[in-house]
């Protein structure tokens, strides 16, 4: 499976749903929830904001959020795969109280109006797009001036750093073996080689500044094991 191969990409979120939430929680030690929160900690979502969780999968995250912009903001939740969609919406029909909708589209080429969001999130996607210079320059159209935006993701590190080969350890021999007992093992090897291609910190800064971002700092996070880098329109 190969980064550019949207299709694919499409697929394997699809084969993962139903346990994609549960190895998340088991192979992060239910981690990625505090480094969720962290990211929003950053951002200051207040109430009555529109915000969009892009590649947005079940929905963990813009459930957060749409607790944080209540009662009269609004969250939409984003992803190109309709079966963490489906579950999506089933984790937040529970929450009535909740102002967020899900809508299943490309993180590259949404559809949504110009300049119609107070910010924006994205957790664990930008890796996955066929075009990561592309989802940030989409990602910077629909938020208005000013808004600011997070993306969290694994940080890609240098190869002969001891961080980069706890990072391989980590994948090759605790991620790939639990998700094989699921019947996932090349769902989860594919974890591996989409960090081979995906740009570093510093990277993702410069090309946030190119497509028309004002601000980005890109900060590190689980001792380098995870990133953040922070926008501003």
């Amino acid at each position: 499976m190969r980064n550019s191969d949207p299709k694919s990409i499409e697929q394997l979120f699809d084969e993962i749903a139903p346990s994609y939430d549960k190895l998340n929680d088991l192979l992060s030690l239910g981690l990625h929830r505090i480094w969720k929160r962290q990211l929003l900690g950053w951002l200051k979502p207040t109430q009555g904001e529109s915000w969009l969780d892009l590649c947005c999968g079940t929905g963990d995250l813009a459930l957060v959020l749409a607790g944080r912009v209540r009662p009269s903001g609004h969250v939409l939740g984003l992803d190109s795969s309709s079966e963490q969609l489906s579950l999506a919406k089933k984790r937040s029909n529970k929450k009535p109280s909740l102002n967020i909708s899900w809508l299943q589209a490309d993180a590259l080429n949404t559809g949504l109006s110009s300049d119609c969001f107070d910010g924006a999130v994205m957790a664990y996607g930008l890796r996955n797009l066929s075009n990561p210079t592309l989802g940030l320059k989409e990602m910077q159209r629909i938020l208005k001036p000013g808004a600011r935006a997070g993306i969290l993701d694994f940080n890609r590190l240098l190869n002969d750093s001891f961080a980069a080969k706890f990072q391989k350890l980590y994948l090759r021999n605790f991620v790939v073996p639990i998700a094989s007992t699921l019947g996932l093992r090349d769902q989860y090897a594919y974890l591996e080689e989409s960090l081979k291609e995906f740009s570093d910190g510093q990277e993702q800064e410069k090309m946030a500044l190119e497509v028309g971002f004002s601000e980005a700092v890109h900060l590190k996070l689980a001792f380098g094991q995870m990133g953040v880098l922070l926008l501003k329109n």
